[in-house]
């Protein structure tokens, strides 16, 4: 049976679908837990917002590295894990930046 693309490739897009598990999600967890920590704030006590936005930030972990490994191209992996994290990330800037009341 003979290969359908280079094994140097193979194992570069395995690599690349590694980092974007790792460091994409570390990065979309990070601003998960910083949104949800901020909305969550309007409803209970800032400490215990704090907490739960912290546990639920490994679910959101957990579900970037399972899609960067599902995804169907590495592209479409790095995609689906930083485009969420640059959005988050920006709603939780955003009013800080625009001279909102956060």
């Amino acid at each position: 049976m003979k290969p359908t693309r280079p094994l140097w490739r193979y194992r570069l897009a395995i690599a690349s679908r590694s980092l974007a598990a790792t460091a994409g999600g570390y990065a979309l967890a990070a601003a998960a837990t910083a949104a949800a920590a901020m909305a969550l704030t309007l409803a209970m006590p800032r400490v215990e917002a704090v907490l739960t936005a912290t546990m639920l930030s490994w679910l959101v972990y957990a579900g970037a590295a399972a899609w960067a490994f599902y995804a169907r191209t590495a592209w479409s992996a790095w995609a689906g894990v930083l485009v969420p994290a640059l959005v988050l990330g920006a709603c939780v800037l955003g009013p800080r930046w625009w001279g909102g009341a956060a």
